[in-house]
Formats: C-alpha cells, structure tokens, sequence
C-alpha cells in the first residue's frame, strides 16, 4: 500500500535510526561498580561499533561520558577514557547523543547531599568545553538518564545504589536542580547543544475485577512529574521553566505496561492481547499532545526471536502517530549490541541488535539476522514517509 507523503520531515539528528550502547554505571546489589561500556567491551571496540551502525543506515548514536571515570578529584577531570570515543564517532561520522550520568556518580559524592548539584554542574561544564571544540556535527546531551524512574529506584524502593526508601520525592527535586544547573552550564559553553530529556512511557491499570482507578491513576500522572519540574509547571522553586525542556525521548519496551497495585505485567506476546493494553501510537500522541516538544523513541527493544516482531509492530504504531501529527525525530534501539543482567553478569539479554560470540574472553559481534532484516523493513517503511533513506532494492523481500 502507498503511504501518502507528509509535511513533517525529521531534521534534528544525522539518521532517524539511532543505536543506544548499554551505559549503566551505578552500585550494584552485590556493592559492585558497574560499567557496562566496558563490560560489553564497546570501550574496546567504539571504533568498530560505530563503523557497524553505518552498514545498517545508523549514523546516530546514545553513548555516556562515564562521570565516575572522568572526575579524577573535585573539579579535576581526565578525559581520556572519551577520547576514542569522539575519534572514532569523527571518523565513522557519526553523532552521538551524550549521557552523563546513567546512573552513577563518583564514589566519594553522596546523591543526597548540597554539594552534588554543584559537583554534578563542574563535570558538566568541564565535559561540554571539551566536546565543543572536538566533536565533529552537532553536539545533543542527555544531562541525566531517566531522572524520574532513576529517583524512584534509588530513594524510593531500594532498588539501586544508595538503596533509600520513602525519599524518591526528595531525590527527584535534587536531580531536577541538578539538571537546571547542567542545561544552564552546556548552553553557556554551547549555545547551539540541544537537550534531549529521556524517561520511561508508561501506562498502568487495576487489577482485573477491580474499578478503583485511585493508584494505578497515580501511577500514571507521575510519569509526567519530571518533566512537568523540569518546565517549572510545578514546584517552580526550584528553578525551572519551558526553555529546559528541548527534545523529549519515550522509553518503551514490551513490560511497560502493567497492573497497580500489584505489579503484574500485561503481556504483549499473548494473544489474543489483553484489552486493557494501550497501542504505542496513542500513548505517544498523549506526550506530544502535553508538551508540543519534538519527540524520540529513546529506548525500545524486545528480547530473543521476539527482536523482529516487536519493531515491526512498533513501525506500525509509528506510522499512525506520524500520520496524527506526532513529530517523531528518530527510533533509538537500545540496546543496539547485547547486554548481561546488572545483577547476574551471566544472563544475558538475547536484546540486541548485535549478539555476542565469546571467542576466548572477546566479545565478537554477530549481527542477528532476523531482527536485522526486519529492520531493513522497517526503514524501507518509514522512507515512504521521508523518515530515513532506504533504497527499494536494500529491504530484505
């Protein structure tokens, strides 16, 4: 079927398709420091992990400036583990999205206190005047990944590393400070960065048999409550406004929808499909719809031979926003080459675009056939609607 041309072309990044290389740098359960670019061994092979994503028509990438590496002593940085990093996206040209902070910080700061705003905003201004002059194309930061659910996990729940409970409130103001005081530093040294805000999209319902709406609407509304900090439509003490919020990026995978109270997941692989799942295309439009900000898919990926599947459907679910009015700027899959669970270094995802052959403590990359002709696909869609170039000739029949 012909898909009718529209007005709306992304213009933002380098390539509509983006490739997300697993960043986490937080405290494990077993008090363990972890740091997944080197665990993935992407610290060793940056150079031909961004030359891959060319031959699939990716020129985009989310990569971190790993605090806890560069931040030798208080405002003492090094940054030579970023190095190979801005060469070899140079050289491949590619552009990258910068995180920097994925979870973890410098293992002398507490989270908590008064003196990480402005420890946080030093390495954010002393990492943005050594892109500025560095990086090839334009420069695109993500201050801190997922402020929100980050907040939720580290001072709500116990869940990450300092594992408090009952003060995810208080968390998130700290981190909504902290990231004003970054977006304030990086457009003072670079007035032409721009911000990409990355947090989960989500949707919750009541357990089956039950009409009360009370938490799992709750539930629902705190998804915004960073953002809406962030743009200073509440809690504007603590310095926000609509200038801070730039590019927005959806998280959404498969177990983002689920039941409140209680937890329990609404299966998107089981069919017939549970009524109370809500399509990806309308929750996108409902983001839009309440912050009018260019928008990403900032994460998204399913696991094992649920890979090709789940971005054919969500191709799908693209296509009616875009054709709503939803201007969608790019698809990040992330994670673009596997990842291992951050508890159990021997489970493996099975989640990304590249799998991993082990040849003697080396991490091979072996390209997966089956997602990747299925992404072919869906970039062959897409061009139809002028996201991306694909020729006819390259989509797998």
């Amino acid at each position: 079927m012909q898909i009718p041309m529209k007005t709306f072309h992304p213009t933002l990044f380098k390539s509509f398709w983006m490739g997300g290389f697993e960043s986490a740098c937080h405290i494990n359960a077993d008090g363990v420091r972890l740091d997944m670019l080197a665990a993935t061994q992407h610290d060793r092979f940056v150079a031909e992990d961004y030359r891959a994503l060319t031959t699939m028509r990716i020129e985009t990438a989310r990569d971190t400036v790993r605090w806890h590496r560069v931040e030798v002593g208080p405002d003492t940085f090094d940054f030579s583990s970023v190095d190979p990093y801005i060469a070899a996206a140079n050289d491949a040209g590619v552009e990258v999205v910068w995180d920097l902070m994925h979870y973890g910080w410098p293992e002398s700061l507490d989270v908590l206190s008064p003196q990480f705003v402005d420890r946080f905003t030093a390495f954010c201004r002393a990492t943005a005047e050594h892109l500025r002059t560095r990086v090839d194309g334009g420069r695109f930061y993500t201050p801190i990944n997922e402020l929100s659910f980050f907040a939720w996990a580290a001072a709500e729940v116990g869940w990450f590393f300092p594992y408090e409970k009952h003060r995810g409130a208080e968390l998130k103001r700290q981190l909504v400070r902290a990231w004003i005081a970054a977006v304030d530093v990086i457009r003072e040294i670079d007035p032409d960065a721009r911000i990409v805000s990355v947090e989960p999209l989500i949707h919750t319902v009541p357990p089956r048999g039950s009409s009360d709406r009370t938490a799992s609407d709750a539930q629902n509304d705190s998804q915004w409550e960073a953002w809406d900090m962030i743009a200073g439509r509440v809690a504007p003490e603590l310095g926000g406004g609509e200038r801070y919020l730039d590019i927005l990026g959806v998280n959404f995978y498969h177990d983002n929808q689920w039941e409140v109270p209680g937890g329990e997941k609404i299966h998107w692989h089981v069919e017939p499909r549970d009524s109370r799942w809500v399509p990806f295309n309308r929750l996108l439009q409902g983001a839009y719809e309440r912050y009018q900000r260019p928008i990403i898919v900032g994460e998204t990926s399913h696991v094992g031979s649920g890979r090709a599947a789940w971005i054919r459907e969500l191709t799908d679910e693209v296509i009616i926003a875009v054709e709503a009015g939803v201007p969608l700027e790019g698809i990040c899959l992330y994670p673009i080459v596997d990842r291992f669970e951050w508890n159990d270094p021997t489970h493996w995802h099975n989640s990304g675009l590249w799998d991993f052959s082990n040849d003697e403590g080396v991490f091979r990359r072996v390209l997966n056939g089956e997602y990747a002709a299925e992404l072919t696909r869906s970039q062959l869609r897409l061009t139809a609607l002028g996201f991306g170039s694909v020729e006819p000739d390259e989509a797998t029949a």
